[in-house]
């Protein structure tokens, strides 16, 4: 199973962020084609090494990287990209991980 993890780092207006990411966001993302799971962090993360607690964590399951390539091809890929920056702005605000997992 692939995976996108997707860390955000704390908003200028919480309130709005969170009104956003559940109202537009989440549905929109759903709708990516091949996305399997969607799963976001409930409040408060705890960081238990020195530095930064993310905000809000989301990840994304799909059948394989190839997989998360085509989905973000397609045009709701494209309209999650640029409906991110409405809510989260700056790349520095975000972090996005692409990764394959194996059992273990």
């Amino acid at each position: 199973m692939a995976k996108m993890l997707v860390i955000y780092k704390t908003p200028a207006d919480p309130a709005a962020f969170e009104r956003h990411y559940h109202d537009i966001h989440v549905p929109l993302a759903k709708q990516l084609p091949g996305l399997r799971r969607y799963e976001i962090s409930r409040s408060p993360i705890m960081n238990v090494l020195p530095g930064e607690t993310p905000y809000r964590v989301a990840i994304l399951y799909f059948d394989s990287p190839e997989a998360i390539r085509t989905a973000f091809a397609s045009a709701i890929g494209r309209a999650c990209a640029e409906d991110r920056r409405k809510f989260a702005g700056d790349d520095d605000l975000v972090t996005m991980l692409l990764f394959d997992t194996e059992p273990l």
